[in-house]
């Protein structure tokens, strides 16, 4: 395994629709990450996929999948996609893959269920086909224009973001002029000995763990991703740390080790509660395959855990 290297930190920015249209990212997701392995020819292409439960009951419901693909494939073009925004032209919303396979109205995700009366309107599951019913498919189903001309608007996902990332360690913090603490420090000087003790009883495991994660993400708090393959993740709070028996192995044998996490800066840009829905977290922190192990063309479940700022007990979760 590779030595581990930066810390990749992410930051959400609005980006061309382009972007996040369907024929470049297919599936319905709170969080995509892009993290080829270099000097691996079977993971040019590797993505991690997180998927999240709007609902508060399922929110711990989290599901992270692994995929990946050398350059040479039959999903993907040899060269990368244009940079110009080219596919902005017209008003297709491409709820149909190149290979043929259909897209769900609401989601985004597979759709081989098509609509019986018109044929033209795909869905994941009867679930998203009944919401697309209520919401306006029964009046769309019987018109003659084409009705992937536009995605509906169900409320169902987040708002898209692109990630865009900054390596931590070129980051310069601001130059800020320093005071004069001298009398404050002959005052602390004058603190006896005991009161010393006394104050640093007080501050509990709890108090040291969230400082530390205050003080890491100071100079960039607006991050809301923080990836560095094989290094240790920053806690936000000292419970529910889960120890080395609490991360299940990948089915290929091999261990699995830290990858990213999701901090909870994301939140403010999913605007679940207008909906009257929320979903929280303290951090999501991602383990995948020490040997990220070659998938073919599938797809794998990684393990995510769930870490909450409370004292509420979270849970790892995992297929």
């Amino acid at each position: 395994m590779a030595a581990p290297g930066p810390v990749e930190l992410g930051f959400a920015e609005e980006a061309p629709a382009w972007r996040l249209r369907s024929e470049q990212f297919p599936l319905a997701f709170l969080l995509q990450v892009y993290a080829p392995l270099p000097g691996r020819d079977d993971a040019f292409h590797r993505s991690l996929f997180l998927f999240c439960c709007r609902e508060p009951p399922c929110c711990a419901g989290l599901r992270v999948f692994r995929n990946q693909l050398p350059r040479k494939n039959v999903f993907y073009s040899y060269e990368p996609p244009s940079e110009t925004g080219a596919s902005d032209s017209g008003e297709c919303a491409c709820l149909q893959l190149k290979t043929g396979a259909h897209l769900c109205r609401v989601c985004g995700c597979l759709g081989p269920k098509a609509c019986s009366r018109c044929k033209q309107a795909h869905y994941c599951s009867k679930e998203h086909q009944t919401l697309d019913w209520r919401l306006g498919h029964k009046q769309a189903c019987v018109q003659s224009d084409p009705l992937n001309q536009t995605i509906p608007d169900h409320n169902f996902l987040f708002p898209e973001f692109e990630i865009i990332t900054e390596a931590e360690d070129e980051i310069i913090p601001e130059a800020v002029e320093m005071e004069d603490y001298s009398d404050v420090t002959e005052s602390m000087g004058r603190i006896p000995e005991e009161e010393l003790d006394s104050m640093a009883k007080h501050e509990s495991k709890e108090d040291h763990i969230f400082q530390k994660f205050k003080s890491k993400i100071a100079l960039e708090p607006e991050q809301i991703l923080r990836y560095g393959r094989g290094i240790k993740p920053i806690w936000i709070s000292g419970e529910n740390i889960p120890h080395e028996k609490d991360i299940p192995d990948c089915p290929c044998g091999a261990k699995r080790i830290f990858e990213f996490q999701v901090m909870p800066q994301l939140l403010n840009y999913l605007k679940a509660d207008t909906l009257g829905r929320s979903v929280d977290w303290g951090i999501l922190a991602v383990f995948t395959c020490a040997e990220s192990c070659d998938l073919g063309t599938g797809y794998t479940e990684e393990f995510v855990w769930k870490q909450d700022v409370t004292n509420t007990p979270g849970q790892g979760l995992n297929p």
